[in-house]
C-alpha cells in the first residue's frame, strides 16, 4: 500500500482548529511538524499536543523550499517530504510551566530596557537645559546624581548647601563642580518633562517588581538549585532566574553539554567552503546568549577566578569579544553539568591554566633533551630570602 495524499485548508480560529485535529486523529496521524515563525504556532501547537503523540517545530531555516515554488500547499508537501526522508529535527519546546516562566522573565527585561530608555530621554532633556550632569559624574543612575535630578525635578535651583547635603566622597567630582554642572536654563517645560518621565520609570519599576516577585513564587521550590548556580562567578538572582526559564531545570533534553552549548549559540559553526572555514557563532537563543553575556562581563570583573582570567588571556589576542564569549561557553558549560549532576562549582583559581600550560611546556622540553641523548632530571629553583 502507497502514501496516501490529501490536503485541506482550515482557517486558524479554535473552532477549526479542533476541527483539524478531528480529521487527524481520524487519519491515524502520529507527526504533525509546522514551522516556527514567531508566535503562530503556538495555538495549534495547544491544540495538538494533548492528543497526537508527536508534534514537532522545525527551524524554518532548514526546511527552505526551492525559491520561485513557495505556496502554503506547496510548502505543507515539502515538509511532508522532508519528514519522510528522515531529514527534520525537532526543536527543543519546553514544557508548559517553564514556557509560561519564558514570558514572564522576557517582559521583565523588556520593561527593564524601557526603563534604561527612559533615563536615557530624561539625560537629553537635561542636555537641553545646559545641565551636564554626565559630564561629571561616571553614573547618573547613582545615588548623588538621583537625588540631585529629583531636586530639578521639583523646579529647585540648587544650591552649594543642597550638593553638599547628597555629596558623596567617593565622588571623582567636587561639590563645586556638581554646581557649576547642575546649573543651567531650566524651563516650566522642561521641569514637566522631567517629572513625567519620572513618572514613567517609578510605574515601570513597579512592573518589574511584581514580576519579579511572581518569578520568584514559581522558583521557590527550586531554590536549593538555584541557589548552586549562584555559586559560579557572574550569576546573580536574576541571571539564574532568566536561564532558568530559557534552558530550564532538567537536562535530558541535552545529551550532553556541547548540545546545550550549540543549542544556545555560543559556540563556532561548522562552514568549510574551498577550503576556508567559518568561525562565526550559531545563530541559537538570543535571549540565552544576552543573559550569558551579561554574566560573562560580571565575571571578568571578579578577582583570581578562572573566567576572569580566562577573559584577559583570550581578549589580548583574540579581542574582547570573542573572549566574551569564550567565557559564556565555559559558564553554560559549568551550568550543564550542576544541573545534570547536582555537584557544586569548583572554582578552578586564576593559575590553573598557567600551571596546566607551564606542566605541558616542562613535558615537551623534557622530551625533546630526552631524544638528544641527555638525561633530564627537574629540580625547582628556590626563590632568594630577602635580608
Amino acid at each position: 500500500m502507497g502514501i496516501r495524499k490529501e490536503t485541506r485548508t482550515f482557517d486558524t480560529f479554535t473552532s477549526c482548529l479542533t476541527e483539524m485535529k478531528e480529521w487527524l486523529l481520524a487519519n491515524g496521524i502520529t507527526h504533525v511538524v509546522m514551522e516556527s515563525t514567531d508566535v503562530y504556532w503556538k495555538p495549534v501547537m495547544r491544540v495538538l499536543e494533548a492528543d497526537i503523540p508527536n508534534v514537532w517545530i522545525v527551524n524554518a531555516r532548514h526546511i527552505k523550499n526551492v525559491p520561485s515554488h513557495k505556496t502554503d500547499k506547496m510548502d505543507s508537501e515539502w515538509i511532508c517530504k522532508l519528514l519522510i526522508a528522515g531529514l527534520l529535527k525537532p526543536s527543543y519546546i519546553p514544557p508548559k510551566e517553564q514556557r509560561q516562566l519564558r514570558e514572564l522573565t522576557r517582559y521583565r527585561n523588556k520593561l527593564i530596557q524601557a526603563i534604561a530608555t527612559e533615563k536615557n530621554r530624561m539625560m537629553r532633556v537635561l542636555e537641553d537645559c545646559n545641565i551636564k550632569l554626565s559630564s561629571v559624574v561616571a553614573n547618573t543612575s547613582g545615588v548623588t546624581a538621583t537625588a540631585l535630578i529629583d531636586m530639578l525635578c521639583e523646579g529647585r535651583k540648587l544650591t552649594l548647601e543642597d550638593i553638599e547635603s547628597v555629596y558623596h566622597k567617593k565622588l571623582s567630582a567636587s561639590p563645586q563642580e556638581l554646581l557649576e554642572a547642575c546649573t543651567g536654563f531650566v524651563e516650566e517645560h522642561h521641569i514637566y518633562m522631567l517629572q513625567m518621565i519620572r513618572k514613567s520609570i517609578a510605574q515601570t519599576q513597579g512592573l518589574v517588581d511584581e514580576l519579579s516577585k511572581r518569578i520568584k513564587e514559581i522558583l521557590i521550590k527550586y531554590e536549593n538549585v538555584l541557589e548552586l548556580l549562584k555559586e559560579i562567578p557572574g550569576f546573580n538572582t536574576k541571571v539564574v532566574e532568566d536561564l532558568v526559564s530559557e534552558i530550564g531545570l532538567d537536562m535530558s533534553a541535552f545529551p550532553s553539554e556541547k548540545h546545550l552549548v550549540s543549542w544556545a549559540g555560543i559556540c563556532p559553526d561548522y562552514n568549510e567552503s574551498a577550503s576556508k572555514k567559518s568561525g562565526r557563532i550559531t545563530h541559537g537563543n538570543k535571549q540565552v546568549k544576552a543573559v550569558l553575556t551579561e554574566a560573562a562581563w560580571a565575571a571578568t570583573r571578579t578577582k583570581n577566578t578562572f573566567f576572569s582570567e580566562r577573559y584577559h588571556r583570550i581578549s589580548a589576542r583574540r579581542r574582547k569579544k570573542r573572549a566574551l564569549i569564550a567565557v559564556a561557553h565555559s559558564q553554560l558549560t559549568a551550568a550543564y553539568l550542576i544541573l545534570s549532576t547536582g555537584a557544586r562549582y569548583h572554582e578552578l583559581g586564576a593559575q590553573f591554566m598557567q600551571a596546566k600550560i607551564e606542566k605541558k611546556r616542562k613535558l615537551y622540553l623534557t622530551a625533546e633533551l630526552k631524544k638528544l641523548g641527555y638525561k633530564v632530571s627537574l629540580e625547582k629553583k628556590k626563590e632568594a630570602t630577602k635580608s
